[in-house]
């Protein structure tokens, strides 16, 4: 398998589609004169989204993980203008393949959370029954316990980002495994627990000796959302999110983490830094470069 090697794993990117969403949105009360100087909206208000996944091989095991799936393809073209879905860039599929991988080689797939943007790509449309179906067949699925009680019980205001569609193939799955909360998944390889974003949310977190890797998911989207109070206006507990994020940056910036960025459409992975008591990205990386 191709990668870069990171202690006893080899990791690589895959960028599963590009798609839009609302620049005011993704900012929640951050003024827009602030946020497009960082990251340019189109005529409709929309910012570039990415959708990166990250394939990680255990040398120890053998093991293939799968974090995340982007959005898939099971959408209609309503949908597909709405957010801009693009796959000119890549698609799961193609990444994998790229890989040398199909889809029975992922052992397990790691889901962040269930978010239509996060998940979708884990199942496609049978045409014959009409029903979705997972197309991991020998792939264990991790979730947290509180989010999947989340997503199959969802609030008003949550309840657009978790369809149907996606949830019920992976309800049927008979390895669907839910964790009650942050979880050592093997050696250097476990999870940390926020819920500002959603209840339940886990970041996949990679060590090796000083060097450590954290999956970003939806707690730090793009480099812009870096700053403590640039919360998106998707978040359930915007307070806990802020909260959260100032305790892990602290922690960034004393041990020199590295972010995977799921959502910036430019950037792969960033180092933070301080600067009195404002956190910014400080440096731009390529997964090769960690």
């Amino acid at each position: 398998m191709q990668g870069v090697k990171f202690g006893a794993y080899t990791i690589q990117s895959i960028q599963t589609g590009l798609f839009r969403l609302d620049g005011g949105a993704m900012f929640g009360v951050v003024p827009k004169n602030l946020w497009s100087k960082k990251i340019q909206p189109d005529d409709m208000n929309r910012i570039p989204m990415g959708m990166r996944s990250l394939v990680i091989h255990s040398e120890t095991t053998g093991r293939v993980y799968l974090i995340d799936t982007g959005i898939g393809h099971k959408f209609d073209d309503k949908f597909s203008k709405i957010y801009g879905v693009d796959f000119s860039h890549g698609t799961l599929e193609s990444g994998l393949n790229a890989l040398d991988l199909d889809r029975g080689d992922i052992t397990d797939v790691i889901f962040t959370h269930l978010h239509f943007d996060h998940c979708g790509g884990t199942s496609e449309w049978n045409k014959e029954t009409g029903t979705s179906e997972l197309i991991f067949p020998n792939a264990n699925l991790w979730v947290t316990k509180s989010h999947w009680d989340t997503a199959t019980n969802p609030n008003q205001r949550e309840k657009a980002s978790f369809l149907r569609e996606n949830l019920e193939p992976i309800a049927r799955h008979p390895r669907l495994l839910l964790m009650k909360g942050s979880h050592v998944i093997e050696d250097g390889f476990y999870t940390i627990i926020v819920n500002g974003h959603t209840l339940g949310q886990q970041l996949p977190v990679l060590e090796d000796g000083d060097r450590k890797l954290v999956f970003a998911a939806d707690l730090f989207p793009t480099f812009a959302h870096i700053p403590v109070p640039w919360v998106m206006g998707y978040d359930m507990y915007p307070v806990t999110t802020m909260e959260e994020r100032e305790r892990l940056l602290s922690q960034a910036v004393d041990e020199h983490w590295n972010f995977f960025l799921e959502h910036d459409a430019e950037h792969e992975v960033i180092r933070v830094v301080k600067d009195g008591k404002n956190f910014s990205a400080g440096e731009y990386l390529s997964l090769s470069e960690i």
